[in-house]
C-alpha cells in the first residue's frame, strides 16, 4: 500500500513525515514559525503560519523522498491542544490563536472555580485546578473582552479543528481534542450542553465531533493546490499531540503506560476505566474512543536541558550541545555531590498543580561542577516522574512496567538510564522517538484506511529499539534524595508565591 502523510503541528514549528502503514518513518521535513508575546502572559499564533508550514514541508518532503501526489494515500494531523481560534461564517481566523502557553484568563479561572466552592472542592472533582491557559477560562475571557469577536465567530475551534475546515471544508472537531476543553461528556461521548448553558456559551459555535480514524473529507482543490497533493486524498480525524503519541509508541492496551521526554514531560496510561483525575493528574479521551488517557503532565522536562545547554553550556540546543552535556553527566556521580534541582521552570501541573512554582538549585556549593548542575538537573527531572508514577499507584493501582520513552529526550542515554535507575522501571525506548506523535497520526489515518481493524490492534505493531533497565539497587539508593525532594515543594512554595504573585492579586 501507499503512504500516509501525518503532520505534527506543535509550537515552534510543523514537522511532516512519511510514513509507511506498518509505522516506520520514510522521511521528515520540518518548518519553524513564530510565537508572538504581545503582552504580559499573553502567547498568540498566525494560523497562516501553520498552513505555510504544511504547505511547505509537504513539498519538501515528497521531493526529498521522491513520492508523488498519487503515491499518499490519506493525511493526519496531530496537533498542539489547549488553544483557541474564533472562525466567521467563511471559516476565516477572526484574531491569531491564543496559544497554550497564554495564561490571560486566570481572573476566569478562578471565577470558574468559585463557581464549584473554590479551588480545593474544584480539584477534587476534575482532578486539578485550572488556571489562565486552559482553554474554558479563554472563551470565557473572549466574551468579556472581545466580545464582538465572540459575536461573531460562526466556531471556536483548536488547531486541529481549524486544519480539518481548511482541508476538506467541514466544521469538526476531534473527540481527545475537545475532551480537553472540559466541555465533552467523556462518558456519552457528547458535547455537555448543561456546561455551555451554567458559562453563558453558545452551543452552535461549537462543531460536530469526529473520531480520530474516521474519514472527514478529502482534500478540497483549493487545498490540494497549495499542499501539491491530488484533490479527494482523505483526510483523517487525528488526535491532539498527547493522544497521537501513545499510538506512536503502540501502548495502546488496556494499562498500558508510556512516558514523554519532550519539551513538558508527560506520564499517560490507557485504560477503559473512567477514573476521576487527583493532584493534577486528569482523564481524557484517548484516540481510541473506547479508552480513556489518564494523564499526569510536567510543564517543563526537556526543557529544563535545553536551558542548561544555552545557559550552563553557552551552545545552541542542538544535538552537539546535548552531547557535552551528555558526556560531563555521566562523568558526573549519581547523587551530583548531593545537589538537587526542582524543575518547575514555567509552574507546574503535576504532581502538583501550581502555575507560581520556579525551579531551584538547592545545596549547590562551591565543590560542585557545571556536570554535578546538570546531572541534578537530569535527576530532578527523574524525581517528578518517579513522583508522578507513584500517584498513579497509589491513587489509581496502576503500575506500568516496562514503560515505553519517546520524545526528543530519549536520545540522551545517560538520561534514560538515569529515570529507569530514578523510578524502578523498565523503559523501553521507541524507534524515531521525536516523531512519535507523528507515527501515531500516520497508523491512525492507516487505521482508517482499513490496514489495521482498530487501534487497539497496533499494540504489537511497534517494537521498542532499545531497552533499559534499573542498575541493581539504584531505587533504594536514591530514596534519601528523592525524599528530601517531595519535601522541598512545601519549603519552597511560600517563597515562590511571594514572589510571583499574580497581577491581579
Amino acid at each position: 500500500m501507499d503512504h500516509v502523510l501525518a503532520y505534527d503541528v506543535g509550537t515552534s514549528g510543523t514537522k511532516a513525515a512519511l510514513i509507511t502503514p506498518d509505522g516506520r518513518v520514510q522521511a521528515t521535513a520540518f518548518e519553524p514559525y513564530p510565537t508572538t508575546y504581545p503582552r504580559p502572559l499573553w502567547a498568540e499564533q498566525d494560523p497562516d503560519d501553520w498552513w505555510r508550514a504544511i504547505a511547505a514541508t509537504t513539498r519538501s518532503l515528497l521531493q526529498a523522498a521522491g513520492v508523488g501526489p498519487e503515491q499518499v494515500a490519506g493525511i493526519a494531523f496531530t496537533t498542539q491542544m489547549v488553544n483557541l481560534i474564533p472562525l466567521d461564517a467563511a471559516g476565516l481566523p477572526l484574531r491569531p490563536c491564543i496559544s497554550w502557553l497564554d495564561g490571560r484568563a486566570g481572573v476566569e479561572a478562578r471565577g470558574i472555580m468559585r463557581r464549584f466552592g473554590g479551588e480545593r472542592i474544584f480539584a477534587s472533582i476534575v482532578g486539578a485546578a485550572i488556571t489562565g491557559k486552559d482553554v474554558l477560562p479563554k472563551m470565557l475571557w473572549l466574551k468579556k473582552h472581545e466580545t464582538e469577536v465572540y459575536r461573531r465567530a460562526a466556531t471556536l475551534v483548536d488547531v486541529g479543528g481549524y486544519l480539518l475546515l481548511r482541508t476538506t471544508g467541514r466544521r469538526v472537531v476531534e473527540y481527545s481534542v475537545a475532551s480537553v476543553t472540559g466541555l465533552l461528556h467523556l462518558k456519552r461521548k457528547t458535547w455537555d450542553e448543561s456546561m455551555m448553558r451554567l458559562f453563558g456559551l453558545d452551543r452552535a459555535k461549537f462543531p460536530d465531533l469526529v473520531r480520530s480514524t474516521e474519514n472527514v473529507g478529502g482534500l478540497t482543490p483549493a487545498a490540494a493546490v497549495d499542499l501539491g497533493l491530488r484533490a479527494g486524498t482523505p483526510v483523517f480525524g487525528g488526535a491532539g499531540d498527547g493522544m497521537s503519541a501513545p499510538v506512536g509508541a503502540g501502548a495502546v492496551g488496556e494499562g498500558d503506560g508510556h512516558l514523554t521526554l519532550g519539551t513538558s514531560g508527560f506520564v499517560g496510561l490507557i485504560t477503559g476505566r473512567k477514573v476521576t483525575g487527583k493532584r493534577g493528574i486528569v482523564t481524557l479521551q484517548s484516540a481510541d474512543l473506547d479508552r480513556f488517557l489518564l494523564i499526569a503532565e510536567m510543564e517543563t522536562a526537556a526543557a529544563c536541558l535545553r536551558w542548561a545547554v544555552e545557559n550552563l553550556y553557552q551552545m545552541p540546543s542542538g544535538s552537539e550541545g546535548y552531547q557535552a552535556m551528555d558526556r560531563e553527566v555521566a562523568a558526573s556521580t549519581p547523587g551530583a555531590g548531593n545537589l538537587l534541582f526542582t524543575p518547575w521552570m514555567y509552574g507546574e501541573r503535576a504532581p502538583v498543580a501550581d502555575e507560581r512554582l520556579r525551579a531551584s538549585f538547592v545545596n549547590l556549593g562551591t565543590n560542585h561542577t557545571r556536570g554535578d548542575m546538570a546531572r541534578a538537573i537530569y535527576e530532578g527531572v527523574a524525581f517528578n516522574f518517579r513522583w508522578l508514577l507513584e500517584l498513579l499507584e497509589q491513587m489509581f493501582g496502576f503500575r506500568p512496567d516496562p514503560l515505553r520513552v519517546i520524545g526528543g529526550g530519549a536520545r540522551s542515554a545517560p538520561w534514560v538510564q538515569i529515570l529507569a535507575d530514578i523510578t524502578g522501571r523498565t523503559l523501553e525506548v521507541m524507534p524515531w522517538p521525536q516523531e512519535a506523535s507523528a507515527v501515531g497520526a500516520g497508523l491512525l489515518a492507516a487505521v482508517g484506511l482499513g490496514v489495521h481493524p482498530s487501534i487497539a490492534s497496533l499494540r504489537n505493531l511497534l517494537q521498542p529499539e532499545r531497552v533499559v533497565v534499573p542498575t541493581p539497587s539504584a531505587f533504594e539508593w536514591y530514596r534519601p534524595a528523592y525524599a528530601t525532594y517531595q519535601a522541598l515543594y512545601s519549603a519552597l512554595r511560600p517563597i515562590h508565591h511571594r514572589m510571583n504573585g499574580s497581577e491581579e492579586e
